[in-house]
Order: C-alpha cells, then sequence, then structure tokens
C-alpha cells in the first residue's frame, strides 16, 4: 500500500469522511447552547453537560452507544465486546435510578418552610400544572396516543428528572427529544418566563411588597415530609421512588443529625448524577432522531406547556392578589414550576426590576417547592391512568 492509499484508507476511516448534513446541524446547536452556558449564563450546571452530550453523539464512528455482545461460553453468559459509555451511563436513565437521586440532592438542598408558612402557596403550585394537562390536550388532537401526549404533556412542569421518569415508562421511544426539551426549558427559565410574567401583570402588581413569613419551627419541617411521604405515596404508589427521595432528602437537612449524609446528598451525590444525566441526555439528541417532523412538534408543544404552566400560576397569583387586597405579589405564581430554585429566582429578579428594595424570593420558594410536588402527583396520576 502506497503513502497516498494509506492516506485514503486513514480519511476513509475517520468521522470526516462519514459526517453528514443532519449532524452538521446538530453540531452547531449543541455548540450554540454552549455558547448559552458559558456566555450567558443560563444554568449552566445543567446546559453544558447536555450541550457537550448532544455535540459528542453527533460525531460520528465514536461507538459510545455500542450494545455490549455476550456470548455463552462452557455454560456461562460471558461479555465478548463491552459496550460503548453512554450505552452503560444510559442505564441509569432506563433503569429509573438517576431521577429518584435528583430528588434527594433537591429535597436536602430546598427549605421548604415557606411553603409551610404559607400553605396558600400550593394554590399556585397546583395552578402551574395546568400546562400539562393543558398540553397533554393538544398532543392528543396532534396524533400523539395517550402515553405519549403525557410524556409531552409533563415537560410542562419543568422537571427534568420527573419528565425522564414518566415518559421512561410510558414513552421510552420519545425519551431523547422530551429529556432535551425538558431540561433545555428548565435552563432557560430565565429566558422564557419574564416576557411572560410582565404581560400578564401591572407596574402595580410587579411592585407589591410581601409581608414577612411566619417562623417555621424544626419540629414542623421535620413532620412535614413524613406526612407528605405517606399521604402521597398511599395515593399515588406509582410515584413513591420520586417523593419518597425528595422527602429524605428534606428529613436529612431538616433533622440536623446526619450532617455528613445531607452534605453528601446536596453537594458530592448530586453533581455527579447530575454530570450524568446531563451528558446522557443531551446524547440522546441523535440527528436522525432529533430532526423529525415528530420531534419538532414535541419541541413546540413542550414550549406551549411551559408557558401555560408559567401563565397559569401567575394567573393564580392575580387572583390571590384581587382575594388578599393587593398582598400578594402575582409575580411569584410564575415560580409555580418545578424549577427550584431558578423560577424563584427569576420571581424575584423581575420584582427588583420594577422595586429594587423588593425581596421576593423566600416567598417565590413556597410556590417553587409546592410545583415540585405538584409536577410529581401530575406524573403519578398520568402514570396511573396510561401505565401498563
Amino acid at each position: 500500500m502506497n503513502f497516498i492509499d494509506s492516506l485514503y484508507k486513514l480519511w476513509q476511516s475517520s468521522g470526516f469522511a462519514s459526517i453528514d448534513g443532519k449532524q452538521l446541524v446538530m453540531l452547531a446547536v449543541a455548540v450554540f447552547l454552549i455558547y448559552l452556558a458559558i456566555a450567558k449564563q443560563f444554568e449552566p450546571l445543567l446546559l453544558l453537560p447536555i450541550a457537550f452530550g448532544m455535540l459528542i453523539t453527533n460525531l460520528p464512528l465514536t461507538g459510545l452507544h455500542k450494545e455490549p455482545v455476550f456470548e455463552l461460553l462452557n455454560g456461562h453468559l460471558v461479555t465478548k465486546e463491552p459496550g460503548g459509555l453512554f450505552y452503560y451511563l444510559y442505564q441509569g436513565v432506563e433503569l429509573d435510578i438517576y431521577p429518584p437521586l435528583i430528588f434527594l440532592g433537591v429535597g436536602a438542598m430546598t427549605d421548604f418552610g415557606p411553603l409551610i408558612a404559607n400553605p396558600s402557596s400550593i394554590l399556585m403550585g397546583a395552578g402551574a400544572q395546568f400546562g400539562v394537562f393543558f398540553t397533554y390536550v393538544c398532543a392528543l388532537l396532534l396524533g400523539f396516543n395517550a402515553s405519549e401526549a403525557s410524556s409531552i404533556g409533563i415537560i410542562g412542569g419543568a422537571d427534568g428528572p420527573t419528565a425522564i421518569y414518566l415518559t421512561s415508562k410510558l414513552a421510552p421511544h420519545l425519551l431523547g427529544p422530551i429529556a432535551v426539551a425538558a431540561y433545555s426549558y428548565m435552563a432557560l427559565v430565565p429566558l422564557i418566563q419574564p416576557p411572560i410574567m410582565k404581560a400578564l401583570t401591572t407596574k402595580a402588581e410587579r411592585t407589591v411588597r410581601m409581608g414577612q413569613l411566619r417562623k417555621v419551627s424544626k419540629k414542623e419541617k421535620i413532620i412535614f415530609p413524613i406526612i407528605v411521604t405517606v399521604v402521597v405515596t398511599l395515593l399515588l404508589p406509582s410515584i413513591a421512588s420520586l417523593i419518597g427521595m425528595l422527602m429524605l432528602g428534606n428529613l436529612f437537612r431538616e433533622s440536623c443529625v446526619v450532617d455528613r449524609l445531607s452534605d453528601t446528598a446536596q453537594n458530592a451525590l448530586i453533581n455527579i448524577i447530575t454530570i450524568f444525566l446531563g451528558v446522557t441526555v443531551g446524547a440522546t439528541a441523535k440527528a436522525e432522531i432529533f430532526l423529525k417532523p415528530q420531534t419538532l412538534a414535541i419541541i413546540a408543544l413542550g414550549m406551549v406547556a411551559f408557558a401555560i404552566s408559567t401563565a397559569a400560576g401567575v394567573i393564580i397569583g392575580k387572583i390571590m392578589y384581587k382575594l388578599s387586597g393587593g398582598k400578594v405579589n402575582p409575580l411569584i405564581g410564575s415560580a409555580g414550576v418545578s424549577a427550584v430554585p431558578m423560577a424563584a429566582r427569576v420571581s424575584q429578579v423581575v420584582g427588583q426590576k420594577e422595586d429594587p428594595g423588593n425581596f421576593l424570593l423566600m416567598h417565590a420558594m413556597g410556590p417553587n417547592v409546592a410545583g415540585v410536588i405538584g409536577t410529581a402527583i401530575a406524573a403519578g396520576v398520568l402514570l396511573t391512568l396510561f401505565g401498563v
């Protein structure tokens, strides 16, 4: 073999000779998302691993998704060829391991006190689930079946782990686009929510200063996760792993007797799982799967779901503003989606643009926590109705 033939063979075996137009489109999308994560800092902890996973999965000939090959040898099943990295990482998604562990970390990081101090926040968290069921109906009208429509609708809760959990059970063939849509919209909360919030509220409503929340006792904070676990699990056993891990993480936090476990759950563990889940979710966005009319419809419906959920939360906030005689700032209603604490921070930022001395963060955390629980409950309802 001469030098030219060697070069030609090397070229033919490279990814440059195999890459196609669709993969180039996906690479451009991935680079754009990386730009948003780094330059614009749109939730980089989520968006950066997702975008990089999307980048590397659309490079040809990597073998990262290759399934292992087994053979029977002397009566024992042995591995003939190992699988690719993403094949193994994806098992955490497929076997519903990552979502409950993420919930464990979220519970350990989250103060449920604002929700306990202001139980009416539950109404805003519940109202934000309207987008889930509205989009479910829209998806049915567009030809998706009930299981697929349920998985698409849950994007409106802005809760990536719950979306993955539900979709892996009801519509695993749609897991890639739904997971990417759910996590992308979570990461883009600071971009998507403010225009909706401003469009639905007046300046007077946005400048309402809410009174200080009452102090919640340690006993209340310890009892709350136990009661929620028992009640929700008895009502919807199908989401026991999500609710159970969420409340266990919170019990770690509030009991103050397992600081090492609490610290691990809210730092090392959730960081590791976020890397695995983010890269794996991004790696599901292959060009041949992602660039289809059905996928584009899912992305569009996901945006509708998220927008309607945000709007519904704000509208419930406006109703509470009226009923309370102007004591509730409707902006906190947008935090009724499940993106903790991103959505609560957006309420704070939008409120301070109108009144720099206004502090809405803790008030917004009430609907935000209610949204986490509410989205899990919505997923449980859909799973109970349409699961096998």
